[in-house]
């Protein structure tokens, strides 16, 4: 099958979930629901968005598995071919009237991610990947930082839903950051994050227990770009840090 074909109808999807969202942004009638607690929310953007995508993709390809956020899974990962979404990433920036929320869309076959999509419907931002044909944001080539300087670079990071309760929340690779290079930013949106670090926005990345749908797109959208995604934790789910190979070695051993 042509990935290249498939990442077409993958942008035409997220664009109208881009749509839905945009419709309902500082609306005031979110009706936001708490799920695992109160740092973590959905809204009526997150269910309306996840259902326009996921019908889309059953029309389009029946025979192919899905994996998403609000609605779990119906078959699983392993599955010859299975779409990974994340159909309203940094919902609560979304909720606050942010503008730093995405649609992150990612195609794998045989389990490899080959194709990828992180679409900013507000900021009119879309970055692009398909496995061996780079890494694109609005159909222009895009390339990571190779900054060697801790203090000149721009990291991003962010912090677990559980970090009320769980002492392991990141804050000891923060406070060894934070002093040490030229800034650091929480843009609430993992998706996004990766992103901007494929696109040399932001110079290095990490964060601690994601899941598939967070960083599938994001992370393939890096490795196009010419950067690498080291897993850091293997007890925190997808914990990872993304950078290219010239930054992750000056910036990868602050990091635990």
């Amino acid at each position: 099958m042509d990935y290249s074909a498939i990442l077409e109808k993958m942008m035409e999807i997220a664009r109208g979930a881009g749509e839905i969202q945009l419709k309902h942004f500082r609306s005031g009638h979110l009706d936001p629901h708490s799920k695992l607690n109160n740092f973590d929310v959905v809204t009526i953007a997150d269910r309306e968005s996840e259902d326009y995508i996921l019908s889309s993709i059953r029309n389009l390809y029946p025979g192919h598995s899905i994996v998403s956020e609000e609605s779990g899974s119906d078959g699983g990962l392993d599955n010859e071919w299975c779409w990974v979404v994340d159909p309203l990433d940094g919902t609560t920036n979304y909720n606050q009237g942010l503008p730093i929320f995405s649609v992150s869309i990612a195609l794998r076959h045989h389990g490899e991610v080959v194709a990828g999509v992180v679409f900013a419907p507000q900021l009119g931002e879309m970055f692009t990947a398909v496995r061996g044909n780079g890494a694109w944001l609005n159909g222009s080539p895009i390339h990571c930082s190779r900054k060697t300087d801790l203090s000149t670079m721009v990291v991003a990071t962010g912090m677990p839903y559980d970090r009320d309760r769980n002492p392991d929340n990141n804050l000891d690779n923060i406070s060894r950051v934070v002093c040490r290079v030229r800034g650091t930013r929480r843009m609430g949106s993992a998706a996004i994050d990766l992103a901007y670090t494929a696109a040399g926005f932001i110079d290095a990345y990490w964060e601690l227990n994601l899941n598939p749908w967070d960083v599938d797109a994001g992370s393939l959208i890096v490795t196009e770009a010419g950067g690498q995604i080291k897993s850091i934790r293997t007890d925190r789910k997808c914990s990872i840090l993304a950078a290219s190979p010239e930054t992750m070695e000056v910036f990868g051993p602050l990091i635990k």
